[in-house]
């Protein structure tokens, strides 16, 4: 399912227009985005966990020339499933 898909998705679901689900399926992705940049982390009972992981510098090999370079620090998005989720994937 790609992003049109959702909002289509949304928009029969709710009963908005498709302009209106385009707008909430924006500021939902725009909301957890910015909670994120900010260091913060979204919880949502049932469906899962969005969080802030830092990962440290490291050294790696460039695998054409195997020459070995510098991997700088960097944060990285992580999503944790919740039971409710875990539990409708699985049932």
């Amino acid at each position: 399912m790609n992003k049109n898909e959702l909002v289509s998705a949304v928009a029969e679901k709710s009963g908005l227009s498709k302009t209106d689900a385009a707008s909430a399926v924006d500021a939902v992705f725009e909301t957890i985005q910015g909670e994120l940049k900010s260091g913060g982390d979204v919880r949502l009972v049932g469906f899962g966990n969005f969080s802030v992981s830092r990962r440290e510098a490291s050294k790696g090999r460039n695998l054409s020339t195997g020459a070995e370079i510098d991997i700088p620090a960097r944060n990285v998005p992580k999503f944790s499933a919740g039971k409710g989720l875990k539990d409708a994937v699985n049932g």
